[in-house]
């Protein structure tokens, strides 16, 4: 990839170990559900990519379902939510579109779980609800990500998790963007349903996981044959599972290299303050590559489009509303309104080095001088 690479939240580039795995699987050849010799390479290839995401997330192999993506993920936890009784939804301010929108259409009644000006749940909102939540509401569902796609921030989701049992619920935790950055166990978070997708820690595009524990009971959603033990009918993508497995593993080699991003984060983010820039809760928990700073006056997507010239590519919110002008809903959720539509999200990943994080500064810096300059000039 060209140019300095600064978006792995919303994509990482392909770890050569994915890379390989994958070819050796194509190579393999053989579908997962036969019996013959070809059948069972592919099965072998699939299983070794169920222990290793696994290790990578917490909890049995045998509850690791393989999806389409995170948002497919997402979805099959929701609905199955919703077909197993739960008639109303508690979903956090600053989930993910995947999470909210399936929330909107599953027919249920949708609750904002709120969150405070460090970005970090009100679990005392969560446990006051949960108190009187009506039984004909069916089981609480409470959705709470583990980390913010676009601040970083790492939610107190073990607390949650305490809360949501004491009311005998149901918690979701979307780990996509926490898988592959922080140590991970879905066991001793307490999550009932959690998911992860394998490009955001440089597993191919189009493949991603749902664990589930014993108290969460999953609804097939896509039905055909019986693969993934009946709980998502289609081929299996082997191809795709077999890179999902080697970048899982790579990932979770490489955590204590990964925790180094923070150094490289917090310079950077010392430069851009010392200009006039305002990092987004610095006193919260983060992942470490994970920087979210606003520019006063300086809308987002130009401070994007500026530094594309430039040959530093990072984003404006999230990925999955890439295209479209408007503030972030999560700083908005925050209590950040008139931050929201000068933010932008930095975020570096295993390939990141530290001439990158220098060259976004330097970037940032030229594009936000020139902007400056434009403001103060007198006009025509």
């Amino acid at each position: 990839m060209s140019g300095v690479y600064l978006d792995f939240n919303a994509t990482a580039p392909v770890r050569p170990e994915a890379i390989a795995a994958m070819t050796r699987a194509l190579e393999t050849g053989g579908n997962p559900s036969s019996i013959h010799a070809a059948g069972r390479a592919a099965r072998a290839i699939v299983e070794q990519a169920r222990e290793e995401v696994a290790a990578l997330i917490g909890g049995p192999a045998s509850t690791v379902v393989f999806t389409g993506g995170g948002t497919e993920a997402n979805a099959l936890a929701v609905e199955s939510a919703v077909a197993t009784g739960s008639k109303r939804l508690i979903i956090s301010a600053i989930e993910h579109e995947s999470v909210v929108e399936t929330a909107k259409a599953s027919g249920a009644e949708l609750e904002l779980l709120p969150v405070g000006a460090d970005g970090l749940a009100d679990l005392d909102w969560l446990r006051t609800r949960l108190a009187s939540w009506a039984a004909a509401d069916g089981k609480p569902f409470v959705a709470l990500m583990l980390a913010n796609n676009e601040t970083g921030i790492i939610q107190p989701v073990a607390e949650a998790s305490e809360i949501v049992r004491a009311a005998e619920g149901w918690l979701h935790v979307d780990a996509i963007q926490a898988a592959g950055k922080i140590a991970l166990d879905s066991r001793a978070l307490g999550a009932d349903t959690l998911t992860i997708s394998g490009h955001k820690f440089g597993g191919p595009q189009g493949v991603g996981a749902l664990t589930f524990g014993p108290r969460a009971t999953l609804v097939r959603r896509q039905h055909g044959g019986g693969q993934e033990r009946g709980r998502r009918a289609g081929t299996e993508n082997v191809a795709g599972i077999a890179g999902l497995g080697a970048a899982a593993a790579a990932a979770l080699r490489d955590l204590e290299t990964f925790a180094a991003q923070a150094a490289l984060r917090d310079l950077a983010a010392a430069c851009l303050e010392a200009e006039g820039a305002v990092v987004i809760a610095p006193d919260s928990p983060r992942l470490a590559n994970t920087l979210c700073v606003a520019s006063p006056g300086h809308a987002s997507d130009l401070q994007v489009m500026g530094l594309d010239l430039m040959g530093v590519m990072v984003s404006a919110g999230s990925a999955c509303s890439s295209g479209k002008v408007k503030a972030s809903a999560v700083l908005t959720a925050m209590g950040l309104t008139d931050l929201a539509p000068y933010a932008i999200r930095v975020s570096g990943g295993w390939a990141t080095r530290e001439t990158d994080w220098a060259a976004f500064v330097a970037a940032w810096s030229d594009v936000h001088s020139r902007h400056a300059a434009r403001r103060r000039a007198p006009a025509a």
